[in-house]
Formats: structure tokens, sequence, C-alpha cells
């Protein structure tokens, strides 16, 4: 279990504050998340949790309150400015361009090129090669259009993608929707294997089984605000879903 007691978090958001005309979407909340650990945040339809982390990847900027990355005070205005502060964003579509395979999605917009200019295609293949045998050595399909990969391979060529270029805090949107369980399974792997680099993870989901397969702690959000966050280890599904559902807070939640 991650010790969330002497570490400095990776990120944390604090009394985070964003309103859209009279509606407050996200009403004060804090959040933490520390270096190898999956915090899930869930709740309903409106809950809040999909603006909370707009917010962190610089979509959509809080009206009030402070994020902090390695303890320092950031400023997040922009996708840019969260991606310098290695924050990428894991999207359920996933956002892979269909027609090219794994190298030319890593370095989509971000190509290598030889002292000539020319694109660089042997260099951003070796690189893909690596990375992808990193995180998934059952990674064989390199020169294979995306559109043709399985689901799990192609988490893996977006967490790939976000992980070469030095992401330290991903934001995984619902990463095991639609998938079967072989791929599921998959997925989960390449979430073990985040953790044991030190990368942190927010976990965006509906589903409670991945919650509990896959998170460290729980982050229930409702109308905006934080109904509590709690060890998974010391809640039962059971006691997450009255938190979802009516917004009650077990004992001993934060």
């Amino acid at each position: 279990m991650t010790d969330t007691t002497t570490r400095t978090p990776l990120v944390e958001l604090r009394d985070i504050r964003v309103s859209f005309g009279g509606l407050h979407a996200v009403d004060g909340v804090t959040l933490t998340l520390y270096p190898g650990e999956v915090v899930a945040l869930v709740g309903g339809n409106g809950a809040g949790k999909s603006t909370l982390m707009h917010t962190l990847a610089g979509a959509h900027p809080a009206d009030s309150g402070q994020i902090l990355v390695n303890g320092e005070p950031v400023t997040i205005a922009t996708p840019r400015d969260a991606r310098a502060y290695g924050i990428e964003v894991i999207y359920q579509r996933l956002a892979l361009a269909e027609n090219i395979d794994a190298a030319g999605n890593l370095f989509l917009g971000r190509e290598l090129r030889t002292r000539t200019g020319a694109l660089d295609d042997s260099a951003m293949a070796s690189a893909t090669r690596d990375v992808l045998k990193r995180l998934n050595p059952r990674f064989k399909n390199l020169n294979t259009a995306v559109k043709s990969l399985s689901g799990g391979q192609r988490q893996s060529v977006a967490i790939a993608r976000a992980v070469h270029f030095n992401a330290k805090i991903l934001i995984m949107d619902e990463p095991t929707a639609a998938l079967g369980p072989a791929e599921t399974a998959q997925v989960r792997e390449l979430i073990e294997q985040l953790k044991s680099e030190g990368i942190g993870i927010f976990l965006i989901s509906h589903d409670i089984h991945d919650v509990f397969d896959l998170a460290d702690r729980i982050s229930v959000m409702m109308q905006g605000r934080l109904v509590a966050t709690v060890e998974k280890a010391k809640v039962t599904k059971d006691e997450v879903l009255a938190m979802i559902i009516m917004g009650q807070r077990p004992g001993g939640a934060s």
C-alpha cells in the first residue's frame, strides 16, 4: 500500500472549484495522487469527476483552488502546460490515428527527423519497439495499422505514447470499456507495470469491479463535491455504491 503520510504527492488538487454559469460542476474538491498509485475517481453522471480531470489536464482551468506537482504550486491553463508537468490523458476513444502503425501514432505531431530533414523512420520504430517491449512484451504488431489491433493492443499504443514522452501522471478514462476478458486482463497488466515504474494514475470508471481490481484508493464525487476518499482495502463494494448513490460516507472515510 502506498505510504501517504511521509511522501510528497505527485500531484495535489486543493479546493478546486469550477462553475459553468450558476452550476458548480466542481465545488471545493481536494485530492492527492502518489507515485505508483491508482486513485479511482467514481460517481454518477454529472458528479463532476470528468470536469475535475479536465482541469488537471488543462482543458478547463479552475475558477479557484491550487494545483501542486511534486509539492510545488503550478499553473495549468492549457493541455500544453499539463504535458510540460508530465500529465497525460488516455481518453476512452484513445485519440489514435486509425490508418497508421504504432510508431506513427507514438510520434504523431512529434516526429523524429534526420539531419537532412527527412523522417527518421528507423529511430521512431526503434523507440516504439523499446517502450512497447517494456510495457507489453507480447506486443508484436509494430507495422500493423492500429485499426486492426485488439482493444488491449490499442491501449498499449496510447499508453506507450504518453510514457515515451515522460508522463508521470496519467488520467485514464474508462480504460477497459467495451473490452473482453482477455483484453481487460492485458490492460490491468499494463497498469501494474506503470505502477511499478512509479507512475501515478487517476482512473475514471463506472465499473465497480475495475475499481476494486485496480485502485489503491477510491474518491467518490456527487453533485460536484467529494463525498470521501477511502482506501480500497478498507471498504466493501456495497459501501462504495452507497457513497455513489446516496453520498453516504463509510466509517473511517477521509
